[in-house]
This record gives C-alpha cells, structure tokens and sequence, in this order.
C-alpha cells in the first residue's frame, strides 16, 4: 500500500513539473492590436482599458500620419495630371469616397485626411471645432450624395492642375455596411459605385477609399475601364500588383512591423522583460526595429507603425504585402524564450487587410518568438460571438491579443478577465 501511494504521490509531483503555473487571469499581458480602445464618437482613448493591468498595450499604425499621407499622395496625383482628368469638362473634379467605419479612429483619420487634402473639409461642429488646425478638427460625417454641393459636412474645394483651376467636390460618400452590419465592406462598394455611375457618372473623376478592399471592388467593377484614378489605403498585395494596370496608389501601413510588434509585445510581457527588447534595442537573436518604422508613445502604452506612399514610382518593392522582414525575423531560442500559448482574435474573417495581410504576417512571426497562438476568426459584427470564445479558452492560455469589433467595446473583453 505504501508502495502505491509513494508512487501516486511521485505521479502528483511530475505532474505538477509538466503543467505550467498560470497566473490569475486579470494579470495576464493583453495587447490590444488593429482596432485601438477608444470612443467612437469623440475618438478618446479608453485608458482604463489600456491600463488594465501593467502588462496591456496597444499596437497599431499612425493613423493621422498615414491619412495625411494618403491626402498628399492624392493631391500630388492630380496635380501632375491635365484637362483630361475633368472627364465631362464642367469644371468640378469629382471625387467619391468609401468610407469604412463611420466609428473607427482609422476609417475617421482617413476620411478627414483626404477632406483636408483636397481642401473639402469643414470644421467639426459636432465637437465644437470652429476652424481647421490639424485632421482632428475635420467633419468626417459622410455625406450621401452631394452633386450640387450643397452637403452640410463638406464644402467645394479648389486645386490648380495645368495652370487652370478647378473646383474640388465630394459627390458622394457612405459607409460600407452590408445588410448583416459588417462594415469595410467590399461587395457593398462594389455595388455602392454601380448605383453611383447610374446616377452621376460621368462627374466622377477620382475615387478614394478608406482602404484597399473597398477600392479594389470599385476598381474591378468600374474604375479601371473607365480609366477613372482610384485610391486605397492599405497595400494588399492585390492592390499593389494592380498599380501595374492602373490603380493609382496605396498606402502601406506595414503590416510586418504591427504584426512583430503585436506578439513581441506579448512575448515581451510573458518574460517579464523590458517591453522594448527586440524592439528599441536588440534581443539575443538579433531582432530589432529601427526608428524609422515605429514610434512608441509610453503615456499611452501605444505602439504606431509608420506609413509609406506605394505608386508607380516604388510599387514593385511591395509587391509581396506577406514577406517577414529578415531584419526581425530571427529565431529566438527556448531556453530563453520557452514556448507559450497565447489566445488571439481576428475580429473579421472577411476583412482583406487582416485576412490576406496581417494573418500571415502574424503567423511569419508566431514560431520565431515561440509562440503557440490559437487563432480565432469572427463574422464582422457579432462582438458577442468573439467574447464567448474567449472565454471558453480564457483559463487555458498564458496571454492574449485582442482584436475587437467596435473600439469602445474593450470592457466586453477585459470583463472576461476579471
């Protein structure tokens, strides 16, 4: 008898070896990536739920850098062009604009970056702005369809091409939502512009889009045989290769970067070690960031990626949207680093930034950093749907990375943690 209780006892003990020791859930590293902790109205950062816990952090890109970006790219665009860009002579350039979100920070940034730009923007009266100083006193409101120029959130604007000067009109905008509440949606921008070419046409002289899924959809229905520029944000490998044939440009928000940055983060937290390591300064690999590619603003416990234009003139080196970046790309070893499981959650498995971009970004980086991440996919617009499966893995797993449905719905997930 004692016998077999020594050895059950023994058993006990090398079980109790193998299972790693969890910590408490609420003080498990959480990073947020992609969709940022935020009011969707005033876009106010959610800073309870960035200060969740000493090891929660945000990883995303410069959204406002980015969209004046995309506004400059634009404009240079047009002014480089002559009197064949007024497709009908009547002396308005018009453009049309997808709108992704109206409650995303990154759709919102966008939407008032091209507004500026194209000198369309009107001050936010909604927040109590009375002149335009930066992209965060513009109206970003979309406007349905303004062919006469009389829509309350945007005006007329001006832009001289070949020594003659035109006026600037938005003559539509809307948000992409589709009949199941998903929005950046790019069936319904490519639906949205056959109605519009029905309606106003021939008016229609350049397209912007909030991003590249959007855009592309347009460019494939409509733009590219009617020879009309169309602009997206993003640089998905489809868009890029699409320069090619006419596609006018896009915006590369460095998807590697976010993605390294999302589970280095992670990885970072899980060791208990200085955040910055393999970011700011060199890990025992080799992997580090130089300072052109990111910012880290430590009030805010918020990570950026910067931006870069993709044209004609450069497309050809961003051909390839899902290639690790070999300057961070090392594997880390288990001794150092022992693998984890991490939970993470793709808020929309329809998405074409995420899915065809950021996923495989993710998953070039996942083994390099030992990291065993169960992915979880969901439908767009069901917050509810993302919650529960966290919570059916919440005990299970030593981090998480959090994409979430709507930017003010972080407490839905911390509450799980709780």
């Amino acid at each position: 008898m004692k016998k077999y209780l020594a050895m059950a006892l023994a058993a006990i003990m090398i079980l109790a070896v193998a299972l790693p020791v969890l910590a408490a859930n609420n003080e498990k590293p959480v990073i947020f990536f992609n969709r940022q902790p935020s009011n969707s109205q005033t876009g106010e950062l959610d800073m309870e739920a960035l200060t969740f816990n000493d090891k929660t952090y945000y990883v995303g890109f410069d959204a406002k850098q980015g969209a004046e970006l995309q506004g400059e790219m634009i404009v240079n665009y047009l002014k480089g062009k002559g009197a064949e860009l007024d497709r009908n002579g009547d002396g308005i350039i018009g453009y049309v604009l997808c709108i992704g979100d109206v409650g995303h920070n990154d759709s919102i940034a966008r939407t008032r970056g091209a507004r500026k730009a194209l000198g369309t923007a009107i001050p936010d009266g909604t927040q109590g702005k009375t002149e335009i100083a930066t992209i965060d006193d513009v109206d970003s409101q979309p406007i349905g369809v303004n062919t006469d120029g009389s829509a309350a959130h945007v005006q007329d604007g001006k832009i001289t091409i070949a020594d003659k000067e035109y006026v600037v009109r938005e003559l539509a905008s809307q948000e992409m939502k589709n009949s199941a509440g998903a929005t950046w949606d790019a069936a319904t921008a490519g639906n949205t512009i056959g109605i519009w070419v029905a309606d106003f046409g021939d008016q229609i002289d350049v397209v912007v889009s909030n991003n590249d899924g959007m855009g592309m959809a347009i460019f494939n229905a409509w733009s590219k045989d009617a020879g009309v520029p169309t602009f997206g944000y993003d640089a998905n490998s489809d868009a890029v290769a699409a320069i090619a044939d006419g596609y006018c440009g896009t915006i590369s928000q460095n998807a590697d970067v976010q993605a390294y940055l999302t589970l280095r983060t992670l990885r970072n937290a899980l060791d208990g070690v200085d955040i910055m390591v393999g970011i700011s300064t060199p890990d025992a690999a080799g992997n580090v960031l130089s300072d052109d590619l990111y910012y880290y603003d430590e009030a805010t416990r918020c990570f950026y990626a910067l931006n870069g234009a993709v044209t004609a003139d450069n497309y050809e080196s961003f051909l390839d949207a899902t290639a690790p970046n070999p300057k961070f790309n090392n594997q880390l070893s288990e001794a150092d680093a022992p693998v984890k499981k991490v939970w993470l959650d793709i808020f929309n498995s329809t998405d074409n930034f995420l899915n065809a971009t950021y996923l495989p970004q993710l998953k070039n980086y996942d083994g390099i950093l030992n990291l065993d991440v169960e992915y979880v996919s969901g439908d767009g617009q069901n917050e509810g749907a993302i919650v529960n499966k966290l919570q059916t893995s919440v005990d299970d797993v030593e981090g998480y990375a959090i994409n979430m449905v709507k930017t003010d719905n972080a407490a839905a997930y911390t509450s799980v943690l709780e």
